[in-house]
């Protein structure tokens, strides 16, 4: 006999044990066995599926917590995302400031030109020649600014390029090194910007606005993804100009530059 025979057997020998000897049959054993079989193999099955479904259980559990550690992941990067999003915005909301700041600067500077102007037209004798290089150099940069201030950015560009090459050593120039990289920063050319404004830096350092420029340098810098010398860049603002608007705007920045 096996041992499942063996076991039933012994099962059938208890549940019989109260009972005088030789009261069942071997037929009437044979069919307590068989019953017995039957209700093991019942249970038997019964426990299979249980145990198929604690498998099935544990392999869902399994993949509802990896799903979970997914949704989790993408919430963090979602998360960082923002973040920057934020600082993006930010950083754009400053540079706009630092534009309508440049109109009202700018406004100021085409009122004094026009007075340079009709100062100039009434100078008579000698000094006519000159008189009228100033004007002719007036109304270029005039005419530049009027694309600008029209919002045309690249027509200003092109023009305020026309106004360098045809008067390199003009008083102006600096000035309008400083407009041609706002204009390319607005047509987010921010390469053609930071090379305007890194040529201001090298030729004009006494710049009144120079700290203003370096900020620009940081923003062209950490839009052309080089945030390692964006960082450089405001690290020297906040060295040379400690006490000073700029300098409090790049340590800002710098806690939030990763």
């Amino acid at each position: 006999m096996t041992k499942r025979h063996l076991f039933l057997f012994a099962a059938l020998c208890l549940t019989t044990a109260p009972a005088s000897a030789g009261l069942f049959s071997d037929d009437e054993a044979r069919q307590q066995i068989q019953q017995l079989e039957a209700r093991l193999t019942i249970s038997e099955a019964s426990l299979a599926k249980l145990e198929a479904l604690e498998a099935a259980y544990k392999k869902q559990t399994g993949a509802m917590l990896d799903l979970q550690m997914a949704i989790d992941a993408q919430n963090a990067e979602l998360r960082k995302l923002r973040g920057q999003n934020e600082e993006f915005a930010h950083n754009l909301q400053d540079a706009e400031k630092r534009q309508k700041d440049f109109y009202v600067d700018l406004d100021g500077r085409l009122r004094r030109f026009e007075a340079v102007d009709t100062a100039a037209a009434d100078k008579v004798g000698g000094g006519k020649n000159k008189t009228d290089d100033v004007v002719t150099e007036n109304r270029a940069l005039e005419a530049a600014f009027g694309f600008y201030k029209a919002e045309r950015f690249q027509n200003a560009v092109t023009a305020f390029q026309e106004f360098l090459n045809n008067y390199p050593e003009s008083a102006h120039a600096a000035n309008v090194r400083y407009w041609m990289g706002n204009a390319y920063f607005v047509l987010k050319d921010y390469k053609g910007s930071l090379e305007n404004y890194q040529i201001l830096l090298e030729k004009f350092d006494t710049y009144p606005k120079i700290a203003e420029v370096m900020l620009n340098i940081a923003d062209c810098q950490e839009l052309l993804n080089d945030k390692d010398a964006a960082k450089l860049t405001l690290k020297q603002i906040a060295a040379k100009f400690p006490n000073s608007e700029a300098a409090s705007k790049a340590k800002k920045r710098l806690s939030t530059l990763k």
